[in-house]
């Protein structure tokens, strides 16, 4: 099937660059100061690919793309066409050996990104070359015609943009995961203290040292769990749950009231309830109060875990109320 086509309407100007011209400049900016600084260090073959999110998305997609093209194939866990076209263009990327990057963006988990993109359905591909997005194709294709497209990608990102890619060393690859094994910490001392602080009460205790850990190490599970906890602890910790239910049963179109609500309901053991509230919101609002609600449920799913499977039918849900 020849791959479709995406319209651009509604995608953001990711780096607000309008003009090619700007966007070289920039790109060739970038490589200059790679190069004062000694040259871009080559990378294993596994960092070809990376997973991506709103809060990385400047570092890993935008500023990346000064140096080398960054395709980005936007999933779902639940999206079947998606399980298809994933790890063919993971291979891919390890095949054009750094001739472009592959950021995976799950939909899920970053509903801003897709709004940005102006995406209607996934799988769903763009590039960023130079700051500029770009449209690729939509849909599970085949492999000849995926490869074509990133054939025609390439070449623009030389001729328009002087992209070369990113020198790739399979060497390298050994070093990488002698170093993603060793541990950062320890940071026993520090989530004893966070523990100790949650059973004194002491939320804004538990919070910072949370914090401390993820300064150092911001994937930390323990932490990345626990900080999430304690933020609702706090949160809760300083509200009057009857005037909250109150304020929630009198106001069904409050988007404050229905958030802090779903904070107690998630603090009594009502996951469901608060995740269903949550989605509802979202689903008969807009805009900022759309977005406040969202963010909040994000926020709440990492309480929970990624892997209940709660949290995998709410976000499916959430898509549902989006789209």
């Amino acid at each position: 099937m020849q791959p479709r086509n995406m319209s651009m309407s509604g995608v953001v100007d990711l780096a607000a660059v309008k003009a090619a011209g700007e966007a070289k400049a920039k790109a060739e900016q970038a490589r200059a100061e790679a190069a004062r600084q000694g040259g871009t260090p080559a990378v294993a073959p596994s960092a070809l690919v990376i997973d991506v999110d709103e809060a990385g998305f400047e570092r890993d997609v935008l500023q990346r793309s000064a140096e080398v093209p960054v395709v980005i194939d936007f999933w779902a866990e639940w999206c079947e066409p998606c399980k298809q076209l994933g790890p063919l263009l993971e291979r891919l990327a390890v095949e054009y050996n750094g001739r472009f990057l592959l950021a995976k963006v799950d939909v899920d988990a970053n509903q801003m990104l897709m709004q940005q993109f102006g995406i209607q359905g996934i799988p769903a591909v763009f590039a960023v070359v130079a700051g500029q997005a770009l449209p690729l194709f939509q849909g599970a294709s085949p492999e000849p015609q995926i490869r074509e497209i990133l054939d025609q990608l390439i070449l623009v990102g030389e001729e328009r943009f002087g992209l070369t890619g990113i020198q790739v060393d399979p060497a390298a690859e050994g070093v990488a995961a002698e170093s993603a094994a060793a541990p950062v910490g320890p940071y026993d001392a520090l989530l004893e203290a966070a523990m100790s602080a949650l059973d004194a009460g002491d939320m804004a205790g538990a919070v910072q040292a949370y914090k401390n850990v993820l300064a150092d190490d911001p994937e930390h599970p323990e932490a990345r769990l626990g900080l999430a906890q304690a933020e609702l602890l706090a949160r809760v910790q300083a509200m009057d749950p009857a005037a909250v239910r109150k304020a929630a049963a009198d106001g069904p179109a409050d988007v404050a009231a229905q958030i802090a609500a779903a904070d107690l309901d998630l603090a009594g053991g009502h996951v469901q309830d608060a995740f269903g509230r949550l989605i509802e919101t979202v689903r008969r609002t807009a805009g900022e109060d759309r977005t406040a609600a969202r963010l909040r449920l994000l926020e709440l799913f990492e309480v929970i875990g990624s892997d209940d499977p709660r949290v995998t039918a709410a976000r499916q849900a959430l898509a549902r109320a989006l789209y």
